[in-house]
């Protein structure tokens, strides 16, 4: 060949052009389905006769002049709520949160009383230090992520109204 350029974009082209495979649908006798694009596995099977697919996206609805598009938040027909009803459920959901926080405080209590009572035992039995290290992490991780909480609860209380 003279030209390697024009072998190039030949190869290229023929790369190019889509993939497309047969697809064959089998029942066997207890009815269960079962799908193969293998044509040696496709005795007795159905051919599947599937569309092209398309990559093109559909197109957006045209918005009228004046008019904001149904999704904005801001939209007339959005459902209000009376301010007493929304007081009524902000409260209800401070007593909730206000509920978990004390559950929260709760276990954090345990945890580190968890804690300091495997940290006792380990002065007295324990010579490896790695493995000291290793069996307190958990209840480290519990007293971490108790704490986590609560300080995620107390910043959603301090948000509400």
């Amino acid at each position: 060949m003279r030209n390697p350029r024009s072998f190039w974009l030949l190869l290229l082209c023929a790369l190019s052009i889509p993939a497309q495979a047969e697809i064959w649908e089998c029942i066997d006798r207890d009815g269960n389905k079962r799908f193969t694009n293998v044509k040696s596995e496709a005795a007795g099977c159905k051919p599947m006769n599937l569309p092209q697919l398309s990559t093109v996206p559909a197109p957006k609805p045209a918005a009228t002049p004046g008019k904001p598009p149904p999704s904005a938040a801001g939209s007339g027909d959005f459902p209000k709520v009376d301010p007493s009803t929304q007081q009524q459920r902000d409260n209800g959901r401070r007593k909730i949160l206000e509920q978990e926080l004390a559950n929260e405080e709760r276990l954090l209590e345990q945890a580190r009383r968890d804690l300091a009572e495997q940290e006792a035992v380990r002065l007295g039995n324990e010579r490896n230090y790695q493995r000291v290290l290793e069996r307190l992490e958990p209840f480290r991780r519990k007293v971490a992520l108790h704490e986590n909480n609560i300080a995620n609860l107390r910043k959603e209380i301090s948000s509400l109204r």
